[in-house]
């Protein structure tokens, strides 16, 4: 699976895994250069709190447009640093 963002690969990875229809990629898929920490944090009933990278490419930032829960409940364990996106992000293979 590829996450594509103003027409450039972010994160790559065959190993995603699917909850809830997202594609969640392991940390090592992604191409840090266009990730940025996140102030922003939000909760999940059964996975916990998730943080936020911001999406920078070619010098434009998608704002929290992908997500991970760094510390997640026991339930959703296997994501775990795991990151998934949204806005505009397209994830496809």
């Amino acid at each position: 699976m590829k996450a594509i963002w103003n027409e450039t690969v972010v994160a790559e990875s065959s190993e995603t895994i699917v909850i809830e229809g997202n594609h969640y990629f392991p940390p090592h898929a992604l191409n840090k250069a266009h990730f940025e920490e996140s102030n922003k944090q939000t909760h999940c009933p059964w996975k916990g709190e998730a943080s936020y990278y911001h999406v920078t490419v070619q010098g434009e930032v998608n704002q929290d447009a992908a997500w991970y829960y760094p510390s997640p409940k026991d339930a959703a364990s296997e994501i775990k640093d795991h990151v998934a996106f949204w806005k505009g992000v397209k994830v496809q293979e």
